[in-house]
């Protein structure tokens, strides 16, 4: 049976398996691509509002019985977890899928990618177009491009779930329901996971419909000394 023990602190603290569910993405002019650059080097396109404190990313007490380096997200709440072992994990706040584009499921990482371009679906471009907005087939990597700095593509059964861990050139939007089913981080977090989760990477997302089926884990909040010393 899953568990979840939400933490309260001053410092207090993120496809289904259904495929046939549009990629998650925001919207953003195209730009050129820049592969060479890390998120720091980069001016934010806007920010409406300061990131809140508990989905900024530090090492967490953790227990689970899943192995180190398993990536568990719990949509619900908004974290991405990266097991460290030791009863520890790296927490990373993030954006996930709005109403009616929630999912769940054990995934892998098939692939990755730097500075990423996007192709919408067919099916998003249609919808989008519905609503007065025009997307383009393919937008490449960039500053404004919604897939942001990086992207782990997430793969079922050695096929491509249209579903990606990304960044975003949204910030504003981590915490937040409004994605068409992917997991969004912020640039500098999504650089950081993206060198020590590798290819074949086992991913478990807990959300709509259970499809993730049973898997514990226990946030027991902010792990102090290895946050402030280098932990986190």
């Amino acid at each position: 049976m899953r568990k979840f023990l939400p933490v309260v602190t001053a410092a207090a603290i993120a496809a289904t398996t259904v495929l046939s569910a549009p990629a998650a993405h925001a919207f953003g002019s195209a730009a050129p691509a820049a592969p060479h650059k890390i998120s720091s080097d980069v001016m934010l396109v806007a920010q409406s509002k300061v990131l809140p404190q508990k989905y900024k990313r530090k090492m967490v007490r953790f227990v689970t019985n899943e192995a180190p380096g398993t990536i568990i997200i719990d949509t619900s709440n908004k974290f991405l977890y990266y097991v460290e072992g030791n009863n520890r994990a790296t927490r990373y706040g993030v954006g996930v899928g709005r109403d009616g584009f929630g999912w769940s499921g054990v995934v892998k990482v098939g692939r990755k990618a730097e500075w990423p371009s996007w192709t919408p679906p067919a099916e998003m471009r249609v919808r989008e177009r519905k609503a007065g907005r025009i997307l383009p087939i393919t937008q490449e990597g960039g500053i404004n491009n919604p897939l942001g700095a990086r992207a782990l593509y997430l793969y079922q059964n050695g096929h491509d779930t249209i579903f990606r861990i990304h960044g975003t050139n949204q910030p504003w939007t981590i915490g937040q329901n409004m994605s068409s089913g992917c997991i969004r981080l912020m640039n500098k977090d999504v650089e950081h996971l993206y060198e020590r989760a590798g290819i074949g990477t086992k991913v478990i997302v807990v959300g709509p419909g259970n499809k993730q089926g049973d898997v514990s884990y226990q946030d027991k909040g902010l792990d102090v000394f290895r946050t402030l010393f280098g932990g986190g």
